[in-house]
């Protein structure tokens, strides 16, 4: 199985795709549009790229605002979902993604990227972070479920 993580732009999309082991994910590439509401290339190459990996779920960013209220980006990206269920039939998640594109900004202010090449990687680098702490919310879940489960095992 292998997850698909989107962060949803208004004019790019970033793509990063989980291994089968659902540990770690990967940068894949930056879906771009000429304008907002063209989306029709947008949706075929994600359904491409969906089977390509053999994608079985998504994890779309979530931009709420800092106070957890839902602002224009976030209810695009609602609809966008919504759009995204219809077309590949897979489950869609929404992720909170708050300060993730400031993340990769930092992490490429790091790396002394160049403006340019910053441009090109940042959306991708954003997806591969809301996938990353889906996958760590995901395991880390996983490890307390086991240790609630040994924990009524052994009568605690």
């Amino acid at each position: 199985m292998r997850i698909m993580g989107l962060d949803y732009g208004s004019v790019t999309v970033g793509v990063a795709i989980s291994d089968e082991l659902l540990l770690t994910a990967q940068g894949i590439e930056t879906i771009r549009r000429k304008k907002e509401n063209q989306l029709r290339q947008t949706f075929q190459r994600i359904e491409e790229l969906v089977k390509e990996y053999g994608v079985e779920k998504i994890v779309l960013g979530y931009p709420k605002n800092m106070n957890n209220t839902i602002g224009e980006r976030a209810q695009k990206s609602e609809e966008f979902a919504e759009d995204l269920k219809r077309r590949t039939g897979l489950p869609v998640e929404l992720w909170d993604e708050r300060l993730t594109t400031v993340a990769a900004h930092r992490v490429l202010d790091q790396g002394a990227v160049g403006l340019g090449k910053k441009m090109q990687v940042v959306d991708k680098l954003a997806a591969v972070l809301i996938l990353q702490g889906y996958l760590d919310y995901l395991a880390n879940k996983a490890a307390m479920d086991a240790a609630r489960a040994a924990g009524a095992q052994n009568g605690e």
